[in-house]
């Protein structure tokens, strides 16, 4: 296990935001469920083989842009399914991959094309590239591809 855990904090939702994460993602993976009484104070789980955990702490303090999750994904299906689970009920697409889903939580659903054709030999095409990047939300890898081709 790594060292390091993301350390989510939630209003009441961590149980709730830590079985939605486990339907999205495949490689998942329910664990401990601490209460106080009948209140969920602590969760823990792992998504993609990375350990997380949520506590339950009130309203004062809010997920922001600051801290999002970056998820690599090869596929143009894998980009849009993730998308539209991580969207769906609430959640807001954002810029250039950005989303936010239903607990305000910030992601970044990226494939590996977009980073391979931005450090392609070609620096014209790299700026292409970005450029098409820059006007998307959800990321469109034969968008990209064009662009890059010019």
């Amino acid at each position: 296990m790594p060292k390091i855990t993301p350390f989510l904090w939630f209003d009441t939702q961590a149980e709730e935001a830590m079985h939605y994460y486990a339907t999205i993602f495949k490689n998942s993976k329910v664990g401990n469920v601490l209460r106080a009484g009948d209140r969920v104070m602590l969760v823990e789980f792992e998504l993609e083989g990375q350990r997380f955990m949520g506590l339950n702490a009130g309203p004062y303090h809010k997920f922001n842009e600051a801290v999002s999750f970056f998820v690599k994904v090869e596929t143009q299906q894998e980009v849009d399914e993730l998308w539209a689970k991580l969207t769906a009920d609430g959640g807001a697409p954002g810029q250039c991959g950005w989303l936010k889903d239903k607990f305000g939580l910030s992601w970044q659903i990226i494939p590996d094309a977009l980073t391979r054709l931005m450090s392609g030999p070609d620096p014209a095409g790299a700026q292409r590239t970005m450029q098409a990047m820059m006007g998307m939300t959800k990321i469109d890898i034969a968008q990209l591809q064009q662009a890059y081709d010019g």
